[in-house]
């Protein structure tokens, strides 16, 4: 379905319960992420709760309109809440979509109930790791410029952009299946401008952690073992911050534990939302 949200044509899906409790997924990959991996992911919670899914400003099936700022980012969130007649929601957030999820429940802790977080960090300060990470792993199509270009927002095109993350992709998972990558790549829908703005604009001035302790919500922060974009110490960090949170380190997964480890995910959250804070294992 597509809706005006703040002057920008969206594209969103409601999946589920018309009464359950409904949670909102915000994707990851500004200018390369969609809906689509949530879904996938969590359309078994159907059974039980109301489930809202949409491409951000600039990704996915959505229009292509800055400004593609966090603060715009959570003010579209916010106005779907409001066009779908939500009160107070619960948001599971992956990647990227941690950082607009954590963005959120700081701008708008009276909307939220809980919060899940996937493979995201407090802020900016771990792209070192990453890049050690990727370079260590000798993968053709990787070097220094390549990555100074594509975490510095300096791609040159749509093609570049894909071209980039074919290189990077077996990063993200611990079992590779190079049919499924390359159907995957081929899938995915580019807006390398987005990209550029979210990583040369926001993701240096990105850092929430002294904010992390005014969360009020429960907050459950999971995380790939093997993840190298955003690594477990980056989900550590935030769980020592904020109050009420709970920490779940996937031991098979990278990345993607909501793919990777599906059943063993979808079954913590279920436990989490209905427990809280109780939840301390997958």
């Amino acid at each position: 379905m597509l809706t005006t949200i703040n002057g920008c044509e969206i594209y969103y899906e409601v999946h589920g319960k018309e009464d359950g409790e409904a949670i909102f997924f915000i994707h990851g990959g500004p200018g390369m992420g969609d809906c689509r991996g949530d879904i996938s992911a969590f359309s078994s919670l159907a059974d039980e709760y109301k489930l809202v899914f949409l491409d951000m400003r600039g990704s996915g099936r959505s229009e292509d309109k800055p400004p593609y700022t966090h603060e715009q980012w959570t003010a579209d969130i916010d106005e779907l809440r409001k066009q779908l007649g939500l009160d107070k929601i619960k948001m599971l957030g992956g990647s990227y979509g941690g950082f607009l999820t954590l963005e959120y429940a700081i701008r708008y802790p009276e909307n939220l109930t809980h919060v899940i977080l996937r493979d995201t960090a407090p802020s900016s300060n771990y792209n070192d790791l990453s890049t050690e990470k990727a370079l260590n792993s000798n993968l053709p199509g990787i070097n220094v410029d390549m990555l100074d270009r594509l975490f510095g927002g300096q791609v040159r095109s749509n093609e570049e952009f894909k071209e980039m993350f074919g290189a990077i992709q077996p990063l993200y998972t611990v079992e590779w299946d190079e049919e499924k990558a390359k159907q995957r790549l081929n899938s995915i829908f580019f807006h390398y401008e987005t990209h550029n703005y979210a990583f040369s604009a926001n993701q240096p001035a990105y850092n929430l952690t002294n904010k992390l302790k005014n969360i009020p919500v429960p907050v459950l922060v999971t995380v790939g073992k093997h993840d190298w974009i955003t690594p477990v110490v980056a989900s550590e960090d935030i769980a020592r911050e904020v109050p009420n949170s709970t920490l779940v380190i996937f031991e098979n997964s990278g990345h993607s534990p909501h793919l990777e480890e599906n059943e063993k995910y979808v079954k913590l959250v279920r436990e989490f939302i209905k427990v809280g804070s109780d939840v301390v294992s997958a």
